[in-house]
């Protein structure tokens, strides 16, 4: 087994370890160990395109009619003659 050193930890973070770690019974070692392991044995997700994820967001609140608009021709784009 390897180990690491975490420097410059957060004061109010390892508190909170000490604390978890002594709800589950663990040292602050093993506790830390578990939420490594946990967090890096979960697969992970593919990245989401933005569309599709705002989409899955609003479909549970059904969908809205819309008119169609009428719209006018486009223009044609201006001439850059020297």
């Amino acid at each position: 087994m390897t180990s690491i050193t975490i420097r410059n930890l957060d004061g109010s973070l390892k508190s909170r370890l000490r604390v978890q770690a002594a709800v589950h019974g663990r040292s602050m070692e093993e506790e830390a160990r578990v939420i490594l392991r946990t967090a890096l044995n979960q697969e992970p997700q593919e990245p989401k395109n933005l569309g599709t994820a705002i989409h899955g967001l609003f479909r549970p609140l059904g969908g809205v009619e819309l008119p169609e608009l009428h719209r006018e021709p486009m223009r044609e784009p201006p001439s850059f003659d020297g």
